[in-house]
């Protein structure tokens, strides 16, 4: 997870937005090391642990609705790689390709069971699988979809520096985004144009006083949000 050099990132992360950012991120290659271990073993102990619940949620989707177990939507991660996500499939299938790429408070594409697994957030559980595997980390900006990461300013692409990550202060204040994009007129642009920005504020101060100790204190802060809604 070690920072790469300057003229090694891609062109459109070379801006002078972005170096502030990687400067001090730069400083932290010791700190980052011990978040890619971290990430590696605690997410493989979690996968061997969380088994039986992974094979419970995969029979109730699977009874529930036709379709697939897993959700696997490309999104974007460090460097602007491009990965396919893990999560359990919470609505009827194809279901991004029959509306919004957002999901919006009573979302009628939303299963009977993804109904429950969304309001107990395990269907990010199976993203323990892109924390392993390395494409993702425990902390970091959430993994966009190419066609909002295509709408960042260059200030945003610092976000990119890092793995995307599975919660993030952003995500414990916007955890209700659903809500936020109801009744609006067009979801997609209500959330480039309203939630994005806001989501991005956090997660660039986040970036500003990145540090190891404060990553596992947002995993607490993110499991007593879960545990109080």
């Amino acid at each position: 997870m070690l920072i790469k050099k300057w003229e090694k990132l891609p062109q459109n992360m070379q801006n002078e937005a972005v170096r502030p950012y990687y400067e001090k991120l730069r400083k932290k290659n010791f700190s980052l090391f011990w978040k890619r271990c971290f990430d590696f073993f605690v997410s493989g102990i979690m996968l061997i642990l969380f088994l039986p619940l992974f094979l419970v949620l995969a029979l109730a989707i699977k009874i529930d609705s036709k379709g697939p177990v897993f959700f696997r939507q490309e999104r974007v991660t460090q460097y602007g790689r491009m990965f396919r996500i893990f999560k359990f499939r919470t609505m009827v299938d194809n279901a991004d390709k029959i509306g919004s790429q957002v999901t919006v408070n009573n979302d009628a594409r939303v299963t009977r069971v993804g109904k429950f697994i969304r309001k107990c957030r395990l269907d990010e559980v199976s993203q323990l699988i892109d924390v392993w595997r390395g494409t993702m980390s425990f902390v970091g900006t959430r993994p966009e979809v190419p066609k909002y990461v295509d709408r960042y300013s260059d200030e945003m692409l610092a976000t990119l520096l890092l793995p995307a990550g599975v919660t993030s202060e952003a995500s414990i204040r916007f955890k209700n985004e659903d809500e936020l994009l109801n009744g609006t007129e067009n979801a997609d642009d209500a959330y480039v144009n309203v939630v994005l920005p806001q989501k991005m504020e956090y997660n660039l101060q986040s970036l500003k006083k990145y540090g190891f100790f404060r990553d596992i204190g947002t995993m607490f802060k993110t499991v007593f949000a879960v545990l109080k809604r």
